[in-house]
């Protein structure tokens, strides 16, 4: 069974920052896309950002919402993909999960409020 696991959620103020991490297998972090997500109270999960595999250049990709504001990116020494979130606002609230194949983490809370 392969285990995804996020850390790095907390509370925070508006305009401020968060680094999310998603600890991974080795082979995850080397030769698979690697997917941020989140889902708010209430709502849908929406896709949040993407790194592409290495053999993919890394590419990555934003939704939108986030375009600007949150970076995605990978160590692969220490099987790590990060979200750093900056200019933080109340909309971000959500627990916020990484995703690579069909594999999922168990998810971390991130809630924005004054």
């Amino acid at each position: 069974q392969v285990q995804l696991a996020e850390s790095g959620g907390g509370l925070v103020q508006p305009g401020g920052s968060l680094r999310l991490s998603c600890l991974t297998p080795n082979f995850v972090v080397r030769e698979y896309d690697i997917r941020w997500h989140r889902q708010a109270p209430g709502k849908e999960r929406e896709w949040v950002s993407t790194i592409r595999r290495p053999t993919g250049v890394g590419t990555t990709y934003y939704a939108d919402s986030v375009k600007g504001r949150f970076v995605i990116s990978r160590d692969i020494d220490k099987n790590t993909v990060y979200l750093q979130m900056n200019n933080l606002q109340p909309d971000d609230t959500a627990v916020y999960y990484c995703n690579a194949y069909t594999w999922w983490g168990q998810g971390t809370q991130v809630t924005v409020s004054a």
